[in-house]
């Protein structure tokens, strides 16, 4: 419980999340700083604030509570099924389309597991924040992290066919300086810098533009408006590509954006992350071949 709260900065937040009341969860977190002859958090009345106290309790808590799932898969290492609860986070687009539906038929292989998943339009610190996996889009891994591929996947340039029609076709990265491009600050993107690459060949272009957002759904509606070019990846505008709202700009000139399992170093050797992972390395290309277009000569 303490735990919880620690992570929600709410004991009404950790309560609804293990299901009990918040005078429940507020006694049973009294009891433990009365053990402990410490004060766990600094309490106002609009918020809960870990203490100095509470931070080392954390880490202590956090290795204490590892442990004891490492305890539980270790001696039930001969079951045939994972169990338990898995934390998993993404991001909002990428999570509903292509993540969502390789967790449901993950739910459905093994029954036992509990799966929690979250989304989000920022990157996520997968251990400090309580989550187990973070399914990840993009190459930019923090060191202290494990990261397993997923997936290979790329983000393309495209624009609506009525942008190109008024302000041409750039023929060079360099040209896209020159253009009204739609930024998006979106987990790992740097925000108006696109790297690209042409085999060999990488080219970083400072982009401008008179709309930007942190919402990547938004950014491409602005850009089958007519209003710009957008970086985003294959499996994100397969549709529209096919439908012929928006057009490819610059084809040989890609960013790389592979998919990445990242989990804690704490985590290495968890059934339940090894499962989840090795499930979504099949299942994942699957769900992206789907979406991906299928280039004609």
């Amino acid at each position: 419980m303490f735990v919880h709260v620690a992570r929600r900065s709410s004991f009404a937040s950790a309560a609804k999340d293990l299901g009990v009341s918040a005078a429940y969860v507020t006694k049973r977190v009294k009891v433990l700083e009365a053990s402990l002859g410490a004060t766990l958090f600094n309490r106002t009345t609009r918020r809960v604030v870990v203490s100095e106290d509470g931070e080392r309790t954390y880490h202590w808590a956090q290795r204490i509570l590892d442990d004891v799932d490492h305890l539980v898969e270790e001696i039930g290492a001969k079951r045939e099924s994972p169990r338990g609860m898995v934390r998993i986070c993404n991001s909002f687009g990428f999570g509903r389309n292509i993540v969502g539906p390789a967790l449901s038929t993950l739910a459905a292989r093994y029954s036992a597991l509990q799966i929690r998943f979250e989304v989000f339009d920022r990157l996520v610190d997968v251990g400090a924040e309580g989550f187990d996996l973070d399914v990840r889009v993009g190459d930019e891994i923090a060191s202290h992290h494990i990261a397993r591929k997923l997936a290979a996947n790329h983000r393309i340039l495209c624009a609506a066919p009525a942008y190109i029609q008024r302000h041409g076709m750039p023929k060079l990265p360099a040209e896209l300086a020159n253009h009204n491009c739609l930024t998006i600050k979106e987990r790992d993107h740097p925000f108006g810098v696109w790297r690209l690459r042409s085999g060999i060949k990488e080219e970083s272009v400072k982009v401008r533009g008179s709309l930007s957002s942190n919402n990547g759904e938004i950014v491409v509606q602005w850009a089958v408006d007519g209003h710009g070019i957008i970086l985003r990846s294959m499996w994100d505008v397969l549709a529209l590509l096919q439908a012929g709202k928006l057009r490819q700009i610059l084809p040989e000139w890609v960013q790389e954006a592979n998919i990445w399992a990242v989990y804690p170093a704490r985590l290495e050797t968890s059934a339940k992350i090894r499962v989840c992972i090795e499930w979504l390395q099949e299942s994942l290309p699957l769900e992206v071949a789907q979406k991906r277009l299928k280039r004609t000569e």
